[in-house]
Formats: structure tokens, sequence, C-alpha cells
């Protein structure tokens, strides 16, 4: 049993959380701005602790940070730098900026903490099932230290590298599911349009090259009357998409899709519609 602290359950830190707890260890967590996530976990074992620097008398083997983005993430590493011993590993499963993780990686470096970066694929069903797909970026000695945690929620977990790597591979498999998400976006709420059979439309889908998990995704409970299917945020889709088209700025004709399908996602933050999930976007205007 391991003494571990988390910070950021939220939809996909909560799965994760939940598994930490499932096997065995003690979390502890401190609450962000949505309180259901954090509730919740308690009321499965975790302890909520009242800030930030009550970590520091946890005697924490490992720490996981699962937060909005690059600063938010920077922000909070200055103080757990700050606070923590040297045996404690740092697991950041934040989706970074091309360089976010090697800036971080360097504030916790300064005080003799090891950390690895493991952005995820997959979405907040896979976290509570544990079979996320790790995108590993770390030293290998750090790499085989955090091995063990991996398999707490990771089906399968896979090693880029050094720390920047994984952010690198990370961003680039976001461009290609967001991408999917707003073609399967388009594709729903055109058929809707043109009073096409949806299961039909489904169904052939399903049979092309179209098919995808982001089309699966979306359909399964789009033909239930259930538009939350893509649990994914139209602000964090436009944040993600910040990050890849600077990532792809050398590389013109992919960077001009990323700023179409950000352009997409943008309109809907500027429509109010920020907060919705990326499949809820098909039943707004």
């Amino acid at each position: 049993m391991n003494n571990i602290g988390f910070i950021g359950v939220g939809y996909m830190g909560y799965g994760i959380a939940k598994n930490i707890v499932k096997h065995g260890h003690n979390l502890f967590v401190v609450a962000n701005k949505n309180r259901k996530p954090i509730e919740k976990i308690v009321s499965e074992g975790a302890k909520e602790i009242n800030s930030i620097e009550e970590f520091s008398n946890k005697n924490l083997d490992c720490l996981f940070m699962c937060v909005t983005n690059t600063p938010i993430a920077k922000s909070i590493s200055e103080k757990l730098s700050k606070i923590l011993n040297a045996k404690t590993i740092i697991i950041d499963i934040t989706t970074h900026n091309k360089t976010g993780s090697i800036e971080t990686e360097k504030i916790f470096k300064s005080n003799n903490i090891n950390y690895i970066e493991c952005p995820v694929m997959g979405g907040p069903v896979q976290a509570e099932e544990g079979v996320l797909g790790g995108i590993v970026g770390a030293s290998e000695s750090n790499f085989k230290l955090a091995e063990p945690y991996l398999k707490i929620f990771c089906k399968d977990y896979f090693y880029f590298g050094p720390v920047g790597m994984g952010a690198k591979s990370k961003l680039l498999n976001n461009f290609l599911s967001l991408g999917n998400a707003a073609l399967v976006n388009h594709l729903a709420k055109t058929a809707i349009k043109l009073d096409l059979d949806l299961k039909k439309v489904f169904d052939v889908a399903k049979l092309g090259s179209g098919n995808s998990t982001a089309l699966v995704r979306v359909f399964d409970n789009l033909l239930k009357g259930d538009f939350t299917g893509f649990k994914f945020t139209a602000t964090n889709s436009v944040k993600d998409l910040t990050y890849i088209q600077d990532l792809l700025k050398d590389f013109p004709e992919a960077e001009k899709v990323a700023k179409v399908n950000k352009n997409y996602f943008q309109k809907a933050v500027d429509d109010g519609y920020g907060e919705n999930f990326i499949s809820e976007l098909i039943n707004k205007n």
C-alpha cells in the first residue's frame, strides 16, 4: 500500500483515482472548481485535503497531476517542488503544449524530484475501466520507477523517450481524434437536417474506412437520444488545437487542417457552448 496524491480529479481524473483506491492505496485529493468528482471519489475511500501545502506531511510515494493546461501545471509544480521530498515520483497526465512538460520537469528537477509525463488516450469510461493508453516521456530510470503506477490505470503504455516526446505524440494523436470527432459531428448534424435514417447512416459508415472510435462513441449514444457520447468539452478542444497548431507550424498543410477544426470549436465557445461535450454540439445551432 502506497501513499498517493492526486491533483485534478475531474471527469478523466476520477476514473484514474477510482482505480488507485481499488488497488488498495491511500489516496489524498485536493479539490478544484468541480466538486462532484471529488465528492464521489471521497465517498469511495479517498481522503480530501484542504490545500496543496497539506501534501507536505502525507509522505507521498507518488503524485498524479491531471490539470487543464501548461500554465496551471507549472504554477502548481512550483508549489509542489518546494514541499515534496525526493522519494515522490510525479506522474503528469496533463496535455501540455510542445515544451510544457520539459519546462515542468525542470521545476521538479531543481529539487531532485522524479517526474514523468504520461498523457493518455481514451475517455472517462476507459479511465474507470483502467484501460487507458499511456504515452510516456521520461528518463529510462524514472520510467521504470513509474511502471507499477501506470499498470493501475493503463491497458497499455508506450515509452517514447525523454520528457517532451510524450507531449508531441499526444498532440498528434489529439490532432487525429479531434479531427475525427469534428467530422462525426458534421456527419450527424447534416444527416439529421437531410432527414436520413441515423442508424442506417451509422451502419454504413462502420463498414467503410470512416469507421472510428469517435464514430462509435458518438453514435452509440446518439441513437438513444443521448448527445453526451464524446465527453470532451469544446473549450478543451480549442486549447488542444491551439497547442497542435503551434506544433504543426512548420507543416503548413497539416496546420491548416488544425485551424479549420479549431475554428469549429471556437465558434461553439463563442456561442456559449464551451463547457458542452463535443457530441452535444450536434444539437446546437
